[in-house]
This record gives structure tokens, C-alpha cells and sequence, in this order.
């Protein structure tokens, strides 16, 4: 859910390769011939499609040809190496994890899990973890982190992690917060690890339902403790302490609601909602419940600032090269029908202006299951009730123009996630 850093043309194509002719440089391109690609995960087989990932021109928001990857029989949420060179896709009908060679744009490997899943990770060092709540391990309780070998292919270590649904990696890939449901403690497992000694470093106390963390620069982690909304107690943003032997439960700012963030700054933005403080002002007319989005100074540890947002529960953020934050939930409160707009339409998407803290809820419907910025372009990609929206931040508006006819990429099918592949 992090925007890609998009780099100039010349770095881009050393992500696929240089080479020398006469004294100049060709770029080696992929299949596709292109080299600032999306991937999105089409998950409907129909007469008129099949599933898979379609290939994007994100430089003109074009489907240049029938151009696609095969990636199992329902494609939906995806992962991404930091390199960008491998690309995960969870195939919900099998529950398997298609690997995908985005140089050659090829799929290489299918992995079973021992069941489904909601949160993967790619790491640079070829290996892939997924979050498996299901899982069925001899003398333990249901759930595991399960290791994957991207390379070879087939699962390495399952890590009993009992109802792991949630992992974040640390940007050096060294470390993963496990995040399991109704707990009140989060998992730290070191991939480092892994079939050399209990790669169950510490589980830490202490916390809210806490459901996701956030590292920081400095090497810090801010959990988000979910509270209220998830069955605790009170929300907040609570850091994860490494000063101490083994890492401890630190000190904590109440929020309205937090289940996603982001980090700008010094500022941690913190989406949830409150079951008390959840009314709707400002909106015209008002739904019956809304969400949060509230600001964290993280220097003085004080929440600073809160704006109205959709309800649902909010798992995907992310921000535009201008500064406009995207915040999108699922299972939230849909009004009119944006094929048959009679009066107000609003689904689960929210933006937010960092500059001057006013807030947009586009007229669309549908569960958020996909964002993607870009550094070079003032566009969001937005897949929200299974289409592939394109979004001008500079009005926060569906760009509509010749190209994206209604705001949207012309995909036949049901789009789950949506990826950048180049650094562009």
C-alpha cells in the first residue's frame, strides 16, 4: 500500500537490464515492450474474459494489446519483492500463491497453502511469507506463518502463529509483525531464522487488538491497537519498545479508530472507526455511521487533528504524488447506485488533502481492494467494487477524457488488486 518512487527513464530500464551497442545503450524491454507497468488481478472467468493479470500501460492508462498472465483460476490480492522483480498472487479458488518473473512476465510457480489467506509478503531475498489463520498444525492451534521458497518453489517452515492473519516486514526484511486475531500481543519472527532455530523471536504483550504496525525510519514500529472495533477496549497508536530485551509494549495515543496508517513525516495518518464517536457531521445528507481519520504528531505522541471519513473496516492507504491521501475500507455503508446516480452516491473510498484537511468521498460504489500512486503522474488507480478507476488528484475527481472514458480502464472482469511493476 505504499506508492512506488518512480524514477527517471534511464533507471528504470536498469531494472531490466543495459545494453551496449556502438558506444550506446538499448534498453532491454519485456515481452509487453513496455516499461512503466501495472499489474491488476482479474479474478472472473466468462465467456468474454479469463482470469489473470493484465498488463497496463501506466504512462497513458492504455491496454496497448490483449497482453496477460496467467496466474492461477481467481487472482486477487497481490504482493510485490522490493526489487519489483517477483510478484505474488493468491489464488482464492485453490488457495494457492502464483509466482510471477515480472521481467519475463511469465508465471514460474504455483505453492499451496493449507489454506486461505489475506496478507503476503515478498522479500528480497527470494523468499515469500504468508498469514494462514487456518492452518492445521499437530498439537497447536489453528494458524501459521507459512515460508515459501520463490525461487524453487513450495513451502520451507510453517511457523505456528495461532490465527495469523496480518504481516508486516521490516524494510530490511529482517523482521515480521504477526498480527492475530482477538489477541492482545504481537508475534515478531525472524526470517533469518527459518529452519535454523525458532524463528519465534518474542511475543510481545501489552497491546489493544492491535492489527497492524508501521516502521519507521529511525528503526521504530508504531502498532495500530484496533480496540473498541475489534472486541478491546480503546483504539491507539502504541510504539513497539526495541530498547528493551525482549521488545516491550511502549507508550500510547488514544485515536478514534485505527486498523490502517500511513507515515508522513513525523505525522502517522490513522483510519478506523469509533463505536462512540462515529457520527456523520458534516455530510449532507448523513449516513448513520462514519469513520475516522485522524492525525498523530508522532514527536509529542498526541493525535492533532480528525476528519470524517466512510465507515467499513479500512485496510488500504495510500498518497498521491501531491499529497492527497487515499483511504479505502471494505464492508462499509453504500448509498445510491453509481449506474443509476438519482441523488447521492458514496461507497468506501475517502480522500483526504494533506495540505488543507478537507475531505472527498467520490461518488462510487463498492468494497476498496486496491490503490496505486505514482511519483511522475497526479493519478490514483483505484480498484474499488471491482473496476479499475483512474483518479486526477489534482481535483481529487474520475479522470475523464478519451483515454479513460467514465474514469475507468476499460478491463473486462472483476479487478481485486492493482500493482506497479517499474520504477518510473
Amino acid at each position: 500500500m505504499k506508492r512506488v518512487a518512480l524514477l527517471p527513464a534511464v533507471l528504470v530500464a536498469a531494472g531490466f537490464g543495459l545494453v551496449s551497442c556502438g558506444g550506446g545503450v538499448n534498453i532491454t524491454k519485456p515481452p509487453s515492450g513496455l516499461t512503466t507497468r501495472v499489474l491488476a488481478s482479474q479474478s472472473v472467468l466468462s465467456p468474454a474474459t479469463f482470469p489473470g493479470l493484465v498488463i497496463i500501460d501506466a504512462a497513458n492508462d492504455t491496454l496497448p494489446r490483449a497482453s496477460e498472465i496467467s496466474a492461477g483460476s481467481s487472482p486477487g490480492l497481490m504482493a510485490i519483492s522490493p526489487e519489483r522483480t517477483i510478484l505474488l498472487a493468491f489464488d482464492s479458488v485453490t488457495n494457492s500463491v502464483q509466482v510471477v518473473n515480472t521481467k519475463t512476465e511469465a508465471l514460474t510457480g504455483s505453492i499451496q497453502l493449507p489454506g486461505p489467506t489475506s496478507s503476503m509478503v515478498a522479500l528480497a531475498t527470494g523468499s515469500g511469507y504468508a498469514a494462514v489463520p487456518t492452518a492445521t498444525l499437530i498439537g497447536s492451534p489453528p494458524g501459521a506463518v507459512v515460508a515459501m521458497n520463490l525461487m524453487s518453489g513450495g513451502i520451507t517452515a510453517t511457523i505456528g502463529v495461532p490465527n495469523a492473519q496480518t504481516l508486516v516486514a521490516d524494510p530490511g526484511g529482517t523482521q515480521l509483525l504477526v498480527f492475530s486475531g482477538d489477541s492482545d500481543a504481537v508475534t515478531m519472527v525472524s526470517p533469518l531464522l527459518v529452519n535454523i532455530a525458532n524463528p519465534v523471536t518474542a511475543v510481545v504483550s501489552g497491546f489493544d487488538r492491535p492489527v497492524y504496525g508501521i516502521f519507521a525510519g529511525d528503526g521504530t514500529a508504531y502498532i495500530l491497537n484496533c480496540g473498541a472495533e475489534c472486541g478491546g477496549k480503546q483504539a491507539s497508536v502504541q510504539i513497539l519498545d526495541f530498547s528493551t530485551t525482549p521488545p516491550s509494549a511502549g507508550a500510547s495515543v488514544s485515536v478514534d479508530g485505527a486498523t490502517i496508517g500511513f507515515l508522513s513525516g513525523s505525522t502517522l495518518y490513522v483510519a478506523g472507526v469509533s463505536p462512540t464517536n462515529n457520527s456523520c457531521s458534516g455530510q449532507t445528507p448523513p449516513p448513520t455511521t462514519c469513520g475516522r481519520l485522524d492525525s498523530v504528531d508522532l514527536g509529542s505522541m498526541t493525535m492533532t487533528s480528525s476528519a470524517v471519513i466512510t465507515d467499513g473496516y479500512h485496510d488500504r492507504i495510500d498518497i498521491s504524488a501531491n499529497g492527497q491521501l487515499f483511504i479505502g475500507s471494505h464492508t462499509c455503508t453504500n448509498i445510491g447506485n453509481v449506474n443509476n446516480p438519482q441523488g447521492e452516491v458514496r461507497g468506501c473510498l475517502s480522500i483526504f488533502n494533506t495540505t488543507n484537511a478537507t475531505v472527498v468521498i467520490p461518488p462510487d460504489n463498492g468494497d476498496v481492494t486496491g490503490l496505486q500512486s505514482f511519483t511522475s503522474r497526479y493519478v490514483e488507480y483505484v480498484a474499488e467494487g471491482g473496476n479499475l478507476r483512474v483518479y486526477d488528484t489534482t481535483k481529487d475527481i474520475l479522470q475523464l477524457d478519451s483515454v479513460t472514458p467514465g474514469g475507468s480502464i476499460g478491463i473486462t472482469g472483476l479487478i481485486i488488486d492493482v500493482k506497479a511493476v517499474d520504477f518510473f
